[in-house]
C-alpha cells in the first residue's frame, strides 16, 4: 500500500472515531425513540439499510445509492482508493465497479450516540476498473443518524481477507481462491 493511500486510511479512520465521539456526544437523548420492535430499534433498520445498500448495488441503483451517502461521505475501497460521494456515484455510473454477487454474513451493528457502526464479511465478485475482483473482504460502514431519524451512510472501508498473505490489489490469491472454493 502507497504511503499516499496509508495517510488516507489513518486520516480515514481518525476521523470515523473522532465522528463517532463528537455526535455521541451532540445527539440529544429525545431524538432515540424507544425500541418497541423490529421497526422502531436501530440495528434492526440498520441491518435493512445494508440489504438496501447491497440490493442498489448489485442493480446500480444509483438513486438509491445517492440517497443513503452523506455528502461528506469519504469510502476507501477494496483496493485502498479513497472516493467522495462524488466519485463513488461516478465509479458505478461508469460502470468501472460492477459487483455481480454480495453474500453478507457476520454482521455486527454498534451504536454509538448518533453513529452507528456495522462491520460484515462479504463474499463479492464483479469487476473493478476491468478487473475481475472475487473474494471475501471484511468491511467497516459508519452511518450518521440526522435529526430528522434517517441515517445516512458517511464513510466505509473494505480489506481483504487475505490481506495477511500479501494482497494490496483485492484480488485473492491462488491459496485464498483454492481455500474458498474448498479447493484446499
Amino acid at each position: 500500500m502507497s504511503l499516499r493511500n496509508q495517510s488516507a486510511r489513518r486520516f480515514l479512520i481518525s476521523a470515523t472515531a473522532a465522528l463517532a465521539v463528537l455526535y455521541g456526544g451532540l445527539y440529544p437523548a429525545w431524538a432515540n425513540p424507544p425500541h418497541d420492535g423490529k421497526k422502531h430499534n436501530p440495528k434492526h433498520q440498520l441491518e435493512a439499510l445494508e440489504e438496501q445498500w447491497r440490493v442498489a448495488q448489485l442493480a446500480g441503483d444509483m438513486a438509491t445509492m445517492e440517497r443513503m451517502l452523506s455528502d461528506d461521505y469519504l469510502g476507501i475501497s477494496m483496493t485502498g482508493e479513497v472516493d467522495t460521494k462524488a466519485q463513488q456515484l461516478h465509479r458505478v455510473a461508469d460502470r468501472r465497479l460492477t459487483l455481480t454477487k454480495i453474500e453478507l454474513s457476520d454482521m455486527k451493528v454498534k451504536l454509538v450516540g448518533a453513529a452507528a457502526i456495522v462491520t460484515s464479511r462479504a463474499q463479492v465478485e464483479g469487476t473493478n476498473d476491468g478487473r475481475p475482483v472475487a473474494g471475501m473482504f471484511r468491511y467497516t460502514r459508519v452511518y450518521r443518524r440526522l435529526a430528522s431519524g434517517q441515517w445516512k451512510i458517511t464513510s466505509f472501508e473494505a480489506t481483504p481477507e487475505n490481506a495477511s498473505e500479501g494482497q494490496s490489489d483485492g484480488a485473492p490469491t491462488e491459496k485464498s481462491a483454492r481455500r474458498s472454493s474448498g479447493a484446499e
